[in-house]
């Protein structure tokens, strides 16, 4: 044979070779758990589309037309999100159900975003017993922080007991001598923010003298809020549901407001929340907030507020403007979004978490200035003051520390009113 002819062969057996090592090498790099593939990701939700906290349901909404904007975009890595989110009527048992679903038979890569401390304690052993990422839960109870006991578990915003002790550390240093009554959600969630207003009061935590609890699915509160209104207190508290918290606002300001109102950052939608409530009962409540508000004018012209305006009108038209509700699920799904692009072609459910806990440098338009990076955030105060005809959120100017978040980094410094 001539010599050309074997060079030429050699070459040709180098070069096949060649391509089948890379090949080999690009199907090794990659690794799927359940829920995900070359073309997909499976997502998993759980949301309370009905039931008493209905108005949360904005949440998921939002979350999945971010997600049609990101599959329309070319999705991520070259894959398509399915997003599978059920209805689970704020109900535990329910949620238990929804989740196995999910996990058994959708066989999701992930349950994202799943709302409230009743549903997600509910599900939380299960999910870690399945090695199943319970991502960026919708619920700031301090539980979702345990990642020695519970390493699938992962919260997202700043927790409960935090916002109570920094309540507290403002009473301090302005009421010191005020008489506080709080009326708080008889679950989880209600216990961790009472736990931090009296850990953040100490010694003085005997500045409540009343306190009255309620149960979700409660038709009306208006026992519990004359009970408190009577007690003498200078200084309200609600911590509730938003169907809860509007009803409070509502009875209190019948009642002839002259405390203090403090309420939870968990329920100061203007759409969900103060409208309901009717906004005449809403000027000078105070809460925190680590969002911008879509009804601040402050806020028109900023650039992520009219990306987010512009992604409302495209893949979200019917949906709330007005509401915090939806900027929440849009700055939760981007945050998801960062995540799985973070896990390149190792879209296994130990680096989902991996990736969750390493978002260091990345920014969200939505929140407040100084909040972009999760490693070192800042949260503006804010408080509903009258504008004319407008109640806004405004920012004021205190500040004080948050702890480490679940993410297991410094989340954030807060300021409040």
């Amino acid at each position: 044979m001539p010599d050309f002819v074997t060079r030429r062969v050699a070459v040709t057996f180098l070069v096949a070779a060649a391509a089948t090592a890379a090949a080999t090498s690009a199907l090794a790099q990659k690794k799927y758990d359940p829920g995900a593939s070359d073309t997909e990701i499976k997502i998993g939700n759980i949301m309370p589309y009905s039931g008493p906290a209905s108005s949360y349901g904005v949440i998921g909404k939002s979350e999945a037309a971010y997600f049609n904007k990101i599959n329309a975009e070319g999705g991520i890595n070259g894959r398509k999100i399915t997003f599978i989110s059920y209805d689970d009527a704020y109900s535990p048992p329910k949620a238990i159900e929804q989740a196995r679903k999910l996990v058994e038979s959708d066989e999701v890569l992930l349950i994202f975003q799943p709302l409230g401390t009743p549903s997600n304690s509910a599900i939380q052993k299960y999910m870690n017993a399945k090695k199943v990422p319970q991502l960026f839960v919708a619920s700031g109870a301090t539980k979702w922080g345990d990642p020695k006991n519970f390493p699938w578990t992962m919260g997202f915003q700043p927790n409960y007991q935090s916002e109570g002790r920094i309540y507290a550390k403002y009473i301090l240093d302005h009421f010191p001598n005020g008489k506080i009554a709080v009326f708080w959600q008889n679950d989880d969630a209600g216990k961790d923010q009472v736990k931090g207003l009296r850990d953040g009061l100490g010694a003085k935590a005997n500045m409540i003298i009343a306190d009255k609890s309620y149960e979700v699915s409660d038709p009306t509160i208006d026992s519990q809020i004359v009970a408190l209104h009577d007690s003498g207190a200078d200084i309200f508290f609600s911590w509730a549901a938003p169907k809860g918290s509007a009803q409070a606002i509502r009875k209190v300001g019948e009642l002839g407001r002259k405390a203090k109102f403090f309420l939870a950052n968990t329920a100061t939608s203007v759409a969900g929340v103060l409208k309901p409530a009717g906004l005449q009962y809403a000027k000078d409540i105070i809460s925190t907030a680590y969002l911008k508000d879509p009804t601040d004018p402050a806020w028109k012209d900023d650039p992520a507020i009219r990306e987010w305006a512009a992604f409302m009108d495209k893949y979200l038209p019917d949906g709330d403007k007005t509401s915090t509700f939806s900027i929440y699920g849009y700055a939760t799904a981007q945050t998801l979004v960062q995540v799985l692009r973070q896990c390149g072609d190792e879209l296994t459910r130990e680096n989902v978490m991996k990736q969750a806990a390493n978002l260091r440098d990345f920014e969200i338009g939505v929140v407040l200035p100084g909040t972009k990076k999760f490693t070192s955030s800042e949260l503006l105060p804010s408080a509903v003051n009258s504008r004319g005809e407008e109640k806004v959120w405004n920012r004021l100017g205190y500040v004080a520390l948050i702890w480490p978040n679940s993410i297991g980094v410094p989340l954030a410094t807060l300021a409040l009113t």
